[in-house]
């Protein structure tokens, strides 16, 4: 447990450096650019994320058998796993690159409402990121194996400059160029060069990949048979994420897409703490599911514990003063068109990062058909309730269908962990009384309230949270931490 607390703190200290400097950059980015380039940017920004999954599944496949390998003490058959993983993920990234080209001219002249003055620029910088898809693709195959090995120093020495870069970049070409293909090329540069220093330290940490590229083609159908049913969540449950974008830019303008995803890009980086958690969990899941199942569901119970209690007095905080976080950060403009939007995805996003612990331990017990038929399920009913909110409350009915869909996965998404995990090892009834009781003082300063009377509320509230959460949920850990002084 000590290594893995400390691999979790790293990671969030990871990813927390990047969301520092995008709080400065962000701002910079709205003014410099406009309305109507700012949203493009934001645009291509989801692209390049989503067409990175490009993988089927591959690069977690390989993460979770690098993982049982090195539990089971067959470390070496580690190289031909990683090395077939990369083949195949490689030219999985040269279709992605084939794809995204084809339809980019679709996607510029008649999905999306890109003003005419801006579609050739806009195309252009689609296919720079087409190009970039395979370097992506197989950079997080890289940074898997890392992760199986528990090297987190090394991934988040790759991660902080990197991730700070994709903010400082787009800024220091503003003084030169307003053109989004110059910022986006910038933005490849810094991949390439991730992906070199990822490749460097995974020579390092397994020699034994410098002896060749060691292919073997028995590797590939279970990687495939697990890595297929991941790829589907992979396409899926980013297409849901995304789609609320594509939505808002086909059915208002791109310039809304702006005044949405200002908000998002904020709120969504609360999703650092989970992904802190899933990182350090996922490979701790799949090499104690099969010899110790109990450990597995402890370590469950102690993830969501503690995104809980990182997350809800932060959530509750952005719920409260969001509309004056937001005048302070982008201005009254902003602040006017985005608030409503901020709040709603600011509980969705508290509500998603919590099923994010139980969706990687489902996925690392080699249940990964669960999650797929889940969000195959979910998609159909989420984008007809994305359109019809969307046409009858424009931006904020994106964000209403947004956190409808987080509420509705996150109950199946835990459901499905308890009947998986150990009888009796996850507390299901007890998380559902917190989460419904937090969701509810969320909910309860989404009224208009004035300033003095929120703030009174923000107060009382975290106070009765200070006292569950020493008073109950923090109980055990105090227990041992005494016993440990007494002793």
């Amino acid at each position: 447990m000590p290594s893995l607390r400390r691999n979790t703190v790293g990671n969030l200290l990871g990813n927390a450096s990047p969301l520092l400097v995008a709080f400065f950059a962000l701002p910079v980015l709205t003014r410099g650019l406009g309305p109507d380039r700012f949203g493009v940017l934001t645009l291509a920004w989801v692209i390049l994320g989503y067409f990175s999954l490009f993988d089927l599944g591959l690069g977690r496949a390989m993460t979770k058998g690098v993982a049982e390998k090195i539990g089971l003490g067959q470390e070496e058959t580690v190289p031909a796993l990683v090395w077939t993983s990369l083949a195949y993920m490689s030219a999985l990234g040269l279709v992605g690159t084939l794809v995204a080209i084809t339809i980019s001219p679709w996607l510029v002249r008649d999905a999306l409402q890109i003003p005419a003055a801006l579609e050739v620029e806009t195309r252009q910088t689609f296919y720079l990121l087409a190009v970039s898809i395979p370097i992506v693709t197989t950079m997080a195959g890289l940074r898997g194996v890392l992760e199986a090995r528990q090297r987190f120093d090394l991934v988040n020495a790759v991660r902080i400059p990197f991730g700070a870069f994709t903010y400082v970049g787009p800024v220091a070409v503003l003084p030169f160029s307003r053109s989004l293909l110059a910022i986006v090329a910038v933005l490849l540069i810094g991949r390439i060069l991730a992906w070199i220093a990822h490749l460097m330290l995974c020579l390092r940490v397994v020699p034994a990949l410098r002896l060749g590229l060691l292919l073997d083609s028995s590797l590939v159908v279970p990687l495939l048979r697990f890595g297929t049913w991941t790829s589907v969540s992979n396409v899926v449950g980013p297409l849901m994420v995304i789609a609320d974008r594509f939505v808002i830019g086909a059915m208002i303008s791109v310039s809304a897409v702006a005044y949405y995803t200002a908000p998002y890009e904020m709120v969504t980086k609360l999703w650092m703490v989970p992904a802190a958690f899933t990182g350090v969990l996922f490979p701790a899941f799949a090499a104690a599911w099969v010899p110790d199942v109990g450990r597995a569901a402890h370590l469950l119970r102690q993830g969501v514990k503690y995104t809980f209690l990182v997350l809800f007095p932060v959530t509750l905080a952005i719920v409260t003063l969001g509309q004056e976080g937001l005048a302070l950060w982008l201005g009254a403009d902003y602040a006017a068109n985005s608030t409503r939007v901020l709040q709603w995805l600011a509980i969705g996003v508290f509500l998603n990062s919590l099923a994010q612990i139980p969706f990687a331990l489902i996925q690392a017990a080699g249940r990964p058909d669960i999650t797929a038929k889940l969000h195959l399920l979910e998609l159909p009913f989420y984008l007809v309730a994305l359109w019809w909110l969307v046409r009858a409350f424009g931006i904020e009915g994106a964000a209403i269908a947004w956190t409808m869909r987080c509420f509705i996965d996150t109950t199946a998404v835990f459901g499905i962990a308890q009947h998986l995990a150990p009888p009796h090892t996850f507390p299901l009834g007890w998380l559902g009384l917190c989460t419904t009781v937090a969701v509810s003082g969320l909910a309860l300063v989404l009224f208009p309230l004035t300033l003095p009377t929120r703030a009174s509320l923000l107060t009382i509230l975290v106070l009765l949270f200070g006292v569950v959460a020493w008073f109950g949920l923090l109980g055990p850990e105090k227990s041992r931490w005494r016993g440990h002084q007494r002793s």
